[in-house]
């Protein structure tokens, strides 16, 4: 489709716009996260590292972060065994019920997340608790699987269909067994897809708030719960913006990272 050099100004310009609205926003926390003057006076009068250091040597928020990567690396480990399991289920098998199971696997990611968590606080109340099982880290990794486990699904079950049925019966042709078919053929396949569905995934749950809210109890605090209670702390506001910055970094470079390793060869990218 041809369009007139206006029309592309003037589409250039709402892109623009619209970018800036979304990136701007990130780019002023970055800014007072060095920001030197306490009041966050625009423009800083000068930048200094001193938020961050007190950020590094602070155990609150310190403690929050390690909780947040255990969350994480939990729930990424849960969704990429269920998920890739429920895409192969899914995708390679006939049985009745398939597109029903499908439907319920992508559900949770369709659901608000406040629906989620009081749904997930009180089955854990009901099931767990009578079982001398409070409310914790574990919860916390159980809660954020339920939607992180959609991420690996949709990544694993993309890249099924892009594999060809004939790959695998070749193999068996030549003689490999169905493990040494999954082995050297479907795995090496898979793999950017999983990666890029665990990328995605962990950064999901490393920001995530609601879910959190209603399944980590009173003695586990991730990073974003911990930047949502001293929001309002006028002394720990420098270092909420050092860990604000942190959380864009750590999200951004996984989602991009998911993003290179989901792209089409064909396109000349990874």
């Amino acid at each position: 489709m041809h369009l007139s050099r206006t029309a592309r100004i003037v589409l250039g310009g709402i892109t623009a716009a619209g970018l800036a609205l979304i990136h701007l926003p990130l780019l002023l926390v970055v800014v007072n996260s060095l920001n030197a003057d306490r009041s966050f006076a625009w423009p800083p009068s000068a930048l200094t590292g001193e938020w961050w250091r007190r950020a590094l040597h602070s155990p609150g928020p310190r403690d929050a972060l390690w909780t947040s990567l255990q969350a994480g690396l939990g729930a990424t480990a849960v969704a990429l065994v269920l998920g890739s399991l429920a895409a192969f289920a899914v995708h390679r098998h006939r049985f009745f019920g398939r597109r029903t199971v499908s439907f319920l696997l992508v559900l949770p990611i369709a659901l608000p997340g406040i629906v989620t968590g009081i749904a997930l606080n009180a089955a854990f109340r009901t099931v767990l608790a009578p079982l001398g099982v409070g409310l914790g880290l574990f919860t916390v990794v159980a809660g954020h699987a339920t939607f992180c486990v959609v991420i690996v699904f949709n990544n694993v079950a993309a890249r099924l269909r892009r594999i060809a049925p004939s790959l695998a019966e070749a193999s068996a042709d030549l003689g490999a067994a169905p493990r040494q078919t999954l082995r050297y053929v479907t795995l090496p396949a898979l793999l950017p897809a999983l990666f890029a569905g665990a990328l995605l995934a962990f950064a999901l749950s490393f920001d995530e708030v609601v879910v959190t809210t209603f399944t980590a109890g009173a003695g586990t605090t991730t990073l974003p719960i911990w930047i949502y209670q001293n929001l309002s702390r006028p002394r720990q506001a420098p270092v909420v913006d050092v860990l604000a910055a942190l959380l864009i970094a750590l999200s951004v470079i996984p989602v991009y990272a998911a993003q290179r390793l989901s792209s089409d060869p064909a396109g000349g990218r990874l």
